[in-house]
């Protein structure tokens, strides 16, 4: 990545964008706000607010990297769960192979950062988008790039579009499945597609990808059977194209999201046949903040691990609110809605209950029962502390719906109220 670019942005002055941030902060740059390591709640900061766990960051950081390195799989982490290029520059200091994109919009943010090999985990089929990239591409001999395509009319648009090209952009044919999202179907349609990559004069085909996340949400026998049965269509596709000689450079194949990367792993690091130079690329994302919901259950390191011998993740993503009404001794009312924190996989958990005076303690059988626009509703159980004017710490799930909330995200310390750092996202 670019180390300018990357010292420029911690020059970013805070000012009233940051609905959260103290105003002791405003006119600091994020290095200076750094400096100051102010206190979550003695200093200022408006409630609500999310908030990350450096230590359990560093720990997600360091554990991915090391199973990623002892499987024999490479990654490629999906930035757009946290579209913070701090948090790109981190993961590749961590050795992450590349950083995978979803869009031109979010292409054009990582190459403002430097980020030198993408992969952009959708097709890509913008006329203005491909001609930037063709751009890139010719301005930068070290830039790499690879994008999916899953339909002869896909190729044939891309070809056009990039008329003239420098460099050929490479591609991988996607595989789909029944209940899937976007891919091919099934063999012969996957085989018209490589051919018509293989005759374009402005692509390259360099092998196959796809998402095995969308096929389950379970992890017993049958789903767990069900992703690899995939993930091993992805291995024979690779073969098939291969055979036929329609591969060019090294064969990447990839897949993995963050629930099953365990079942991608051991499919994509079976025996080749001879001759094969494979690339097996994963490109899970929410690995990074882990979480206290969806991943929780579902990530082989999660709290039900599939593979021995790793320490968990952990959850790094943290809100906090406070109770603004407790109309009765069964409800009360936090100042964090679904403005503020994700529910599409789940209700924000009830963790911790801090007074105005703190610490804060653990905070057992209370629910967030829904959430308004700014709103939830905390169900109290009998005998339940929780008073008007207290803090609630609460986990939450699926991180790739909160990072879209917050532009400016504090780092804690391990007292979880000493601010360490200042995370910028774009979305």
């Amino acid at each position: 990545m670019d180390p300018a670019a990357l010292a420029a942005l911690r020059q970013e002055r805070i000012d009233w964008r940051f609905r959260s941030a103290a105003p002791a902060l405003s006119g600091l740059t994020l290095e200076e706000a750094a400096d100051r390591r102010l206190n979550l709640f003695t200093d200022g900061f408006f409630a609500p607010f999310v908030v990350m766990d450096e230590e359990a960051l560093e720990h997600n950081l360091r554990t991915m990297a090391a199973w990623c390195a002892a499987r024999g799989v490479v990654l490629a982490p999906h930035g757009k769960t946290t579209m913070a290029p701090q948090l790109f520059a981190r993961q590749i200091e961590h050795g992450a192979w590349g950083v995978t994109c979803a869009n031109a919009g979010h292409l054009r943010i990582y190459r403002a950062f430097g980020v030198s090999r993408i992969l952009l985990a959708n097709q890509f089929l913008d006329p203005s988008g491909l001609r930037w990239l063709a751009a890139e591409l010719a301005a930068d001999p070290a830039f790499e790039f690879v994008c999916w395509v899953d339909s002869v009319r896909g190729v044939e648009l891309m070809t056009a579009a990039l008329e003239g090209t420098q460099r050929p952009v490479d591609v991988l044919v996607e595989l789909g499945a029944d209940g899937g999202r976007t891919g091919v179907r099934d063999t012969a349609t996957a085989l018209a597609i490589a051919e018509a990559v293989h005759a374009s004069p402005a692509l390259r085909l360099r092998g196959t990808g796809g998402y095995e996340g969308a096929l389950s949400h379970d992890t017993d026998e049958a789903a767990l059977a069900k992703i690899s049965s995939y993930v091993d269509g992805l291995r024979e596709l690779a073969i098939s194209f291969a055979d036929k000689g329609l591969l060019n450079g090294q064969i990447i194949v990839t897949a993995g999201g963050s629930a099953y990367f365990d079942q991608v792993a051991n499919e994509l690091t079976k025996p080749w046949p001879d001759g094969l130079d494979v690339l097996p690329v994963l490109r899970s994302g929410a690995y990074l903040t882990h979480d206290d919901g969806f991943y929780r259950q579902i990530s082989p390191l999660g709290d039900h691990p599939r593979i021995d011998g790793v320490d968990s993740f952990r959850p790094a993503l943290r809100a906090w609110a406070q109770v603004t009404s407790k109309p009765s001794d069964e409800l009360a009312l936090l100042t964090l809605g679904k403005r503020d924190a994700s529910f599409d996989e789940g209700m924000p958990e009830p963790q911790l209950r801090r007074t105005p005076d703190g610490p804060a303690e653990p905070l057992e059988g209370h629910v967030v029962a829904k959430m308004n626009d700014q709103h939830a509703f905390l169900t109290l159980p009998p005998g339940s502390p929780v008073e008007v004017g207290d803090w609630i710490g609460l986990g939450l799930s699926h991180p790739c719906t909160v990072f879209d909330k917050w532009p400016l995200l504090p780092v804690t310390a391990a007292d979880g109220e000493t601010v360490v750092d200042y995370v910028r996202t774009w979305f």
